[in-house]
Parts: structure tokens; C-alpha cells; sequence
């Protein structure tokens, strides 16, 4: 798959890569075109971590890596890129150093920015292979497009839970990610795995199958999984197949696309509410550090909790009613109508629905906590824990 010119490997080489060179199939042409590749891995996260120490280690010539953010404790369990000592420090930083030590006989290009419609396509046309490790939807429809319009090759991967997907979108004409799922869900429609959990092993799984792909994509061996979508369940340790084809009516890879330049990508969001008389009512959200000058004042404020409660168990606010989102529709008759209510969960995305479900209801004051319990650690009490 590479587009760059194959070198022979050097005498450090061949002892390095061994294992590849005696392999039927692969041998030294498969391990040159490796050394020629360039390889983009959109995250250092949970699915970056296993994709790029394995892409590092086969040998892939030049490795690139696209992250924003910072490690955290939280971020541990699962990405083993990182360590300790790390904590706090960028990811790039961390994954750069890790794969460095790993082989330092290829290039890792770090870029320390969070990929959007502004520098997808200057930032991917520099690869031959993309794969995406993002664990958002934005990401991953923008990278998708970016693919399509570039016309390179992308390995997919998701996980939640206990459950993982992988795939190969766009390779030789092959469906796209829009194929399966046309548009971007509602926002907060699905939980991210700092809501829902996610088991800490099930990355390394999903990450080294985008490794295996892009490796054979790049060698030119093997059988992809260019238009099949593979489903792995951790808790029965099945993996299942599903076949996915080319959609004619695809917004960006169809035969008539609609999607013909790269765009920021556009998600419902939960910012207004509707009361009892009809009329919209923007959200009024209230700041961390606002809320706790309130209740150092003595307002008579009613906090309500609307995360699971497995999230509780980690740790809340004090004096707070919970009620989970899912069950606030049959149960918002137990709160007071009559109090100032400030509704959290851990981002504000879930509070932000529960403020406009009850204002709905004809509340008529409720408020949103800005951030959850993520800013109410950073901004007022960091002993509280982030997850």
C-alpha cells in the first residue's frame, strides 16, 4: 500500500524483524514495504496505546500520532502507552517516548492537536494509512470524510463496555463508515465509556485487530476486512460477522455524493427546553465555583443527581437527591417543585437532558451544573474523583 520507494533492509534490520522475514508470504519485500509506510493513529488512547506499540515494533517506517490531551490516573487502566509518572503530562509526550524506546529505527511524528474540519486534510495527506482510535462521533464521520476525500484507506475501531467493532473503510473502493451509519447519532444518544465503563483489557483486543489490518494493508497479504464489520462480546468471547456493502446512496462515497468538502460535523445538542405554556427556554447553566459561593451563602438549593449508581459510588456532592436519568420520567414527582434544583451528572451532557426534561415538565427553576463532577473537581474540591 505504500506510496513511498522500498529500501533494503539494513544487517540491524534483519535481526530486528526476523520472525517477519521467514514468514511464507511476507518475507523481506513484506517487511520493506512496512519500513516505506506511513501511518497516521488518530487517538493515544485506549485503541492507540496496543495499535501503535505493535505498529512500532513490526517496523512501520514512519508512525504518526494525533492527540490533544493529557494522561490522567483514570486513563490507566487501559492505556498502556502511559504510566504513572506520566500522569498530567501530554499523551503525545508519553507515546512518543514509549515508542521511541520501543524501536528507535523509525520515525514518530507527533501531533499534538485534536483533529477537526480546519487540519483533517492537511494532517492526513501526509499518510498512507489511517486508523482511527478516536472515542467520539465528531471524530470519527470527520475522519471518515477526510479518508473518502483523500482516498485513503481507514482502520476502524470502537469499544463500550464490553463490546468492540473493527473494520476497514475505503480500501480499493470499498464502503465507508457512512455506509453502515449514515449520520451522527443525537448528542449524548450514546454514553462515551467514562459513562458506561469500559473493560480494561477490551482495547488491547480491538486495538491490535486495526494493527493486524493496517500491517496487511501495507504488506499487500492476507484478507482485510474491507466490507465486513467484526463484533467481538468480551463476556462471551464470541466474535461475530456481519457483511457490509457499498451504499449507492452514501452521502460522501455514493454515487452522488452530497458531502464534497470537508465540514465541521454537526450533532444535536440539549441546550433549550420547552415549557408547560409552549414557549422555548434557553438552559441556564451555572458554574462550579458560582454553585458553591450559593451554597456557602445558604440558598435553599436541591442538587439532583442524575448519574448511575455505580458512578455515585465513586463519589458526589454533598447532599444530593439521585435519581438516574433513565428513571426521571417516572420519578420527577419526587422532587419539589417549589425548590431551586441544580441538576450534575459527570460531563453535563446527561444533566443538560434531565434540565430540559423538567423543564418540560413545567419546573420553574432548574438549573445545569456547567462540566459535572469533572469541574466541580477542578474548580472547588479536588478530592473529589474524576473518572
Amino acid at each position: 500500500m505504500s506510496t513511498g520507494t522500498t529500501q533494503p533492509l539494513s544487517r540491524e534490520e534483519a535481526a530486528r524483524y526476523s520472525r517477519h522475514l521467514t514468514l511464507p508470504g511476507f518475507g523481506a519485500e513484506g517487511q520493506a514495504r512496512l519500513k516505506a509506510g506511513r501511518m497516521l493513529i488518530i487517538g493515544a488512547g485506549g485503541l492507540g496505546s496496543p495499535a501503535a506499540l505493535y505498529l512500532a515494533a513490526a517496523g512501520v517506517g514512519t508512525l504518526g500520532m494525533a492527540d490533544p490531551d493529557v494522561v490522567d490516573v483514570s486513563n490507566l487502566q487501559r492505556q498502556i502507552l502511559h504510566d504513572t509518572g506520566h500522569a498530567g503530562a501530554p499523551k503525545i509526550d508519553s507515546a512518543a517516548k514509549r515508542l521511541r524506546a520501543l524501536n528507535p529505527g523509525i520515525e514518530i511524528v507527533e501531533h499534538r492537536e485534536a483533529v477537526d474540519a480546519s487540519n483533517a486534510l492537511d494532517l492526513l495527506k501526509n499518510y498512507d494509512i489511517i486508523l482511527d482510535g478516536s472515542d467520539n462521533f465528531v471524530t470519527r464521520y470527520l475522519v471518515n470524510d477526510a479518508c473518502v476525500l483523500l482516498n485513503k484507506p481507514l482502520v476502524h475501531g470502537s469499544i463500550f463496555r464490553f463490546e468492540g467493532v473493527a473494520s476497514v473503510f475505503h480500501l480499493h473502493d470499498g464502503p465507508c463508515y457512512r455506509c453502515l451509519y449514515p449520520s451522527p447519532p443525537a448528542a449524548d444518544a450514546v454514553p462515551d465509556c467514562a459513562t458506561g465503563g469500559v473493560l480494561g483489557v477490551l482495547p488491547g483486543v480491538i486495538g491490535t485487530i486495526q494493527a493486524t489490518e493496517a500491517i496487511k494493508i501495507a504488506a499487500g497479504i492476507g484478507v482485510t476486512l474491507s466490507g465486513r464489520v467484526l463484533l467481538y462480546d468480551a463476556l462471551t468471547m464470541r466474535f461475530r460477522e456481519m457483511t457490509l456493502t457499498r451504499d449507492p446512496a452514501c452521502p460522501v462515497c455514493g454515487e452522488h455524493p452530497t458531502i464534497t468538502r470537508l465540514e465541521p460535523i454537526e450533532m444535536q445538542t440539549c441546550t433549550t427546553g420547552r415549557s408547560e405554556t409552549g414557549h422555548e427556554d434557553t438552559m441556564e447553566n451555572i458554574h462550579p465555583v458560582d454553585l458553591k459561593k450559593e451554597m456557602n451563602e445558604g440558598r435553599d438549593l436541591l442538587l439532583l443527581d442524575v448519574r448511575e449508581p455505580h458512578e455515585i459510588q465513586i463519589g458526589k456532592l454533598p447532599d444530593a437527591v439521585e435519581i438516574p436519568l433513565g428513571q426521571l420520567p417516572e420519578r420527577f414527582a419526587e422532587l419539589p417543585r417549589d425548590r431551586d434544583t441544580v441538576v450534575y451528572c459527570r460531563s453535563g451532557g446527561r444533566s443538560a437532558k434531565a434540565v430540559q426534561f423538567l423543564m418540560n415538565q413545567g419546573f420553574p427553576k432548574v438549573r445545569n451544573l456547567a462540566g459535572g463532577t469533572l469541574a466541580w473537581s477542578d474548580h472547588v474540591d479536588p478530592s473529589l474523583p474524576k473518572y
